[in-house]
């Protein structure tokens, strides 16, 4: 499962509104940590995609979001679950650790839920 654009206008109902937890990517072209970590977005996407939703929001064309949730520096990944962040990582990391990083956090909101 690819990752997922999101835009201010779709923020809403694709992130706020999904049923499962989303994880939102704030980027931008001319950040390079932000272009290194993609790729390992892409596979986590596709290896956790039964469980989670990634998507990326592109913060010079998309201003309000970001603004909203506070996002200073890029990249930061926040992960919405029921129309809440509930876990944020900022800046670049190997696949590996953001991968345990996201899996952590799942599995602590399927314990709070279960």
């Amino acid at each position: 499962m690819a990752t997922k654009t999101v835009t201010d206008q779709n923020f809403a109902s694709d992130v706020l509104g999904a049923s499962g937890p989303v994880l939102v990517d704030f980027w931008a072209e001319w950040c390079g940590p932000c272009r290194m970590i993609a790729p390992a977005l892409e596979e986590i996407s596709n290896d956790l995609g039964d469980k989670v939703t990634v998507a990326k929001l592109n913060i010079d064309e998309n201003p309000d979001v970001p603004a909203r949730y506070g996002v200073r520096g890029i990249p930061t990944m926040l992960l919405f679950k029921d129309g809440q962040p509930i876990a944020q990582k900022v800046g670049a990391a190997p696949r590996s650790q953001i991968q345990q990083w996201l899996e952590s956090n799942l599995v602590s909101t399927q314990s709070q839920a279960g």
